[in-house]
């Protein structure tokens, strides 16, 4: 721990201070560039990274069922009700199967080009 007995704010602002009024006229206009660029850069990455989600309601339905039910109507509207999730569940792979070719179609673009 003796390296931390060197270790002071106050000498380091001094040592900053000496170390910058060293510094020519021309030093400062590119230190300022390279601050100003790399400012920009971090603010357009920050900026870009924000996006508003759009407001999606999601209503659930319930159904309300008898409670006399037989096990048969309870089958057939099991049936009718699987043939509905496996419709959806078709969209969704084509779906899928579509930005997935979507995707590919960019990343051979992009190997062509040699990234």
């Amino acid at each position: 721990m003796k390296i931390l007995r060197h270790l002071s704010p106050v000498r380091a602002y001094h040592d900053l201070r000496l170390f910058l009024s060293h510094r020519r006229p021309h030093q400062w206009a590119f230190l300022a560039l390279a601050v100003t660029l790399t400012g920009l850069w971090i603010w357009a990455f920050v900026h870009d990274s924000h996006f508003e989600r759009p407001y999606k309601r999601e209503i659930i339905y319930v159904q309300d069922w008898r409670l006399d039910r037989t096990d048969e109507e309870i089958r057939a509207q099991q049936k009718i009700d699987e043939a509905k999730r496996q419709k959806e569940i078709a969209e969704l792979e084509k779906r899928r199967a579509r930005i997935q070719a979507e995707f590919k179609k960019l990343d051979d673009g992009m190997t062509a080009w040699g990234l």
